[in-house]
């Protein structure tokens, strides 16, 4: 934990007495010197996050008296070499984490029989069986993670009565899991998820043990939902709520307790989380998984700091987060189908800058970013984004929602430093919102209900004034008034413009239909139903506190405080600056009544003193169009 950098010394391959030589977390270049195969009477070589790269020399076979080898965090490439179980047989600690390694385990791992600690993980093309591990009943910890490891889980597994700690997560095995498996008396940590399992549950496991079984296509039942709360929420089929959406928003405290941000609620996410667990929220509105088990021992999932975060107006929403060593997922389980932008905050303020002097100022925080199993950050390190650590990042995704299910993952690929207590994922804060006008809106009973129900022919309740209210006045806001405002702006300097918003609906627009959109705004028809007609009507019946005019008068019953929330939101969101206009995050939990409906509000210029016929006079052009007319210029 040094700062070299360059390439090792060939030299150091005359020191033959040497019995231990460790180069972990530095930033060497280039290659191992095939002269470290000189060394043989070496018993420990650590060479962890050194920025090693290509193949391990063939010298290294020589290496006979090794009984540690770890060699995570590097750039090494090909096969796992052979000789690693032909000649490295006194091996008890072996771990390959976070290379470029391809091809399968080579099967004379069987014959590293004295093996206590195994760590394999991040193989890439080629497949794997489990059929070496048979003789290694040493074992103590087994980690074969992200190896594609293919076929079914063996019996003889079983039979390694020293194993503490098994995590076979992300691989392809199928079948069954031996039914001892989750009564052997030794076995405290069991991680077999995401991988394409099936069948039954147990309906009894044994006592002090920590099971993680999401993300694979098990059936629990009435005897065993007890042992496994929550869980058909985060099995591949996602049966949880799926077709019945109660939300169209979703923000969470990671780490931390339930806040309010910047006008946003964000649910509290403390709870303690284990090396292989998961928690669904009581509202099964989101579920959180955890996977890993840090190297060295220690147990802090959640992290808590009490100083200054920089680069943001909000730090409270910075001084707790959730970490993982290995695999961190967040879905959201019961949102309305449609486009959504994900917000992610992070800080890192795990350990400090590189001026402290300090080793720990050396470590690296490095993990890829996955929304909706799509890879968005590869290798990303918080501090290196923001500029430096205890400074705030937020990182902004779109994401296209299908099953009401959304799936957020961080993942540890054995990058960054590893064995000290700041590796593997760590966020601050989600904010999930919706691109689109919602048809749920709340979480309460009622909401519920009423979202359910939403479908059913001459309904006629609060829920269905709502959704009618909010399109016809925030859409029609949002989309016609934001886009001629923002064209009559840009008239000043530009002979040409195109409609913004107009593109993004999935509507189209033909050129006749907007010249006729633009043409009919006369006085004597502002008080009509088309164009501006119901934005400037509920301008006017709002001045003269009469905004409960609005309801149709055919609907039987309605919440009149309801009612007032929603103009208030669509009035608020009809201001002609930008900055008079709340984000969508903030009309969102308006509406769902998370925060008041309130603002300085006034009846926009455009309805005041705006000269309609003007836009008429340079028609625009909308390329989003499919029309076959002719687009004037």
């Amino acid at each position: 934990m040094n700062d070299f950098s360059g390439p090792i010394p060939k030299e150091l391959g005359n020191l033959e007495e040497l019995s231990t030589l460790i180069l972990a977390v530095n930033n060497f270049s280039g290659t191992l010197p095939p002269e470290l195969g000189n060394l043989v009477n070496l018993e420990a070589l650590v060479i962890d996050s050194c920025g090693f790269g290509e193949e391990i020399p063939s010298t290294f076979a020589n290496l006979v008296n090794l009984r540690t080898f770890s060699a995570n965090d590097n750039s090494f490439t090909g096969k796992i070499p052979d000789f690693v179980g032909n000649n490295w047989t006194k091996l008890t600690r072996l771990s390959f984490q976070g290379n470029s390694f391809e091809g399968q385990i080579p099967s004379n791992f069987a014959n590293l029989n004295s093996l206590s600690t195994l760590q394999i993980g991040d193989i890439y093309n080629g497949s794997s069986s489990l059929d070496f591990v048979r003789n290694l009943t040493k074992l103590t910890d087994l980690f074969l993670r992200n190896v594609l490891l293919t076929g079914s889980l063996p019996s003889y597994i079983t039979e390694l009565k020293s194993l503490r700690k098994l995590d076979l997560s992300f691989n392809n095995l199928t079948g069954t899991i031996p039914s001892n498996m989750f009564t052997m008396g030794s076995l405290q940590h069991l991680d077999l998820s995401y991988n394409l399992l099936s069948g039954d549950l147990p309906s009894s496991v044994g006592t002090n043990k920590q099971l993680n079984l999401v993300g694979n296509n098990f059936t629990p039942n009435s005897s065993n939902i007890g042992l496994f709360p929550g869980l058909e929420c985060l099995q591949r089929s996602f049966t949880c709520n799926r077709d019945a959406p109660l939300y169209a928003n979703l923000s969470i405290k990671c780490g931390g307790p339930q806040m309010i941000s910047n006008g946003i609620m964000f649910e509290a996410d403390n709870i303690y989380l284990g090396a292989a667990t998961y928690d669904v929220a009581g509202t099964k509105k989101w579920a959180v998984s955890n996977v890993g088990l840090f190297g060295d021992g220690l147990n802090q999932y959640l992290q808590n700091y009490l100083g200054q975060v920089r680069g943001t107006n909000t730090p409270e929403l910075y001084w707790s987060s959730r970490l993982s060593p290995g695999s961190l997922r967040y879905y959201g389980l019961d949102l309305e189908n449609g486009l959504y932008t994900v917000n992610l905050f992070f800080a890192e303020t795990g350990f400090p800058d590189r001026t402290s002097q300090s080793w720990m100022s050396l470590t690296r925080r490095v993990f890829d970013v996955y929304i909706q199993g799509i890879l968005q950050l590869k290798d990303f390190d918080i501090s290196k984004e923001a500029g430096g650590v205890e400074r705030a990042i937020i990182k902004n995704f779109t994401a296209f929602i299908t099953s009401n299910h959304l799936e957020i993952h961080l993942f540890w690929a054995g990058k960054g430093t590893s064995d000290t207590p700041v590796y593997g994922p760590s966020i601050s804060a989600i904010s999930v919102v919706p691109n689109f006008i919602p048809t749920v809106i709340g979480s309460t009973d009622k909401n519920r209900t009423a979202a359910r129900e939403k479908n059913k022919p001459k309904e006629k309740n609060g829920a269905a004034f709502i959704v009618g209210i909010t399109v016809s006045v925030v859409v029609l806001s949002l989309i016609l008034i934001l886009a001629l405002v923002y064209t009559k702006r840009k008239r000043e300097d530009e002979k040409e413009e195109v409609l913004p918003g107009i593109c993004t609906r999935p509507d189209t627009f033909s050129y006749s239909e907007l010249k006729a959109i633009t043409e009919d705004f006369s006085p004597s028809n502002k008080l009509g139903e088309g164009g501006f007609g119901a934005v400037y009507k509920a301008w006017d019946l709002h001045e003269n506190n009469r905004s409960l005019d609005l309801v149709d008068p055919n609907l039987a019953e309605i919440d009149e405080n309801e009612v007032l929330r929603v103009v208030m939101v669509a009035l608020l969101c009809t201001q002609g600056s930008p900055s008079m206009r709340p984000p969508m995050s903030r009309v969102v939990a308006m509406l769902a009544g998370d925060i008041e409906a309130n603002g300085v509000i006034t009846r926009p210029s455009y309805l005041t003193d705006w000269n309609f016929r003007d836009l008429t006079g340079s028609l625009v052009t909308v390329s989003c169009s499919n029309s076959n007319e002719e687009q004037p210029q």
